[in-house]
């Protein structure tokens, strides 16, 4: 039986430390530590505001290319962390868009692999925009 367990609290933390550091690479624009964080696979995807990442590659190419800087997050509204067992977890993070009147979205999606530790197989970064209906 696989065990399910919401919000195991060493896990949340395993998994809060992770996010923070990945936090932490975005800013400083630190390849390195943003690709260790994300599976090395074909079937990884990354949303991102202006690209989709298809496969580790893809995503890293774009890191590659991204310019230095501040990033685009203003402050944090909320951050929401569930782990599921001690092998899955999700991370959703609502932001404040850096000198616009936008709210961003980030979520990942980690697994925990036996003979790599944990990492991000699909991502997703939007803003909230007008209402479409």
């Amino acid at each position: 039986m696989t065990d399910r367990t919401p919000n195991i609290p060493e896990v949340v933390e395993e998994v809060r430390a992770l996010f923070e550091r990945y936090e932490t690479a975005l800013e400083t624009k630190d390849v390195e530590v943003l690709d260790e964080t994300f599976w090395r696979s074909p079937h990884t995807i990354r949303y991102a505001l202006h690209e989709n990442g298809y496969g580790f590659d893809e995503i890293h190419a774009h890191r590659v290319r991204r310019p230095p800087g501040p990033g685009i997050k203003e402050r944090r509204i909320r951050l929401e962390i569930l782990t599921l067992g001690r092998d899955f977890a999700t991370t959703n993070l609502e932001f404040k868009v850096r000198g616009k009147n936008l709210v961003g979205r980030q979520s990942q999606t980690w697994i925990r692999f036996d003979e790599l530790g944990w990492k991000v197989v699909a991502a997703h970064v939007s803003t909230v925009s007008e209402p479409l209906w």
